[in-house]
């Protein structure tokens, strides 16, 4: 993982007790797990709309605030990138629609 991803998980993990007038992840963090995943699926569907209309400063900016989102939901569950990373690197080598059908099982 990069040096990135993990200075920004444990900045998230830092600010989710701080004052919420000071931090927006203690502000989103306050307002609940289905308000945090709400702003995950709304910077998704911005990606979705910047990718669509071949917004390459624009993807990369929503990119950007979907991982920044994913990161702070994936905190509020106990969860890391790590636990991201290890069950794509269990996936590796897996044909995609194999895998989604042992998944349906």
């Amino acid at each position: 993982m990069s040096d990135i991803l993990e200075n920004l998980e444990s900045t998230i993990r830092q600010r989710r007790d701080a004052d919420p007038s000071a931090s927006y992840v203690a502000s989103l963090t306050g307002k609940g797990r289905a308000k945090m995943a709400e702003k995950l699926g709304e910077e998704a569907v911005e990606a979705v709309i910047a990718a669509v209309q071949d917004d390459k400063a624009g993807m990369t900016g929503e990119a950007a605030d979907l991982v920044f989102h994913l990161l702070v939901l994936l905190a509020d569950m106990d969860l890391s990138i790590d636990d991201v990373l290890a069950e794509l690197s269990r996936r590796e080598g897996l044909s995609g629609l194999d895998e989604k059908a042992a998944r349906k099982g």
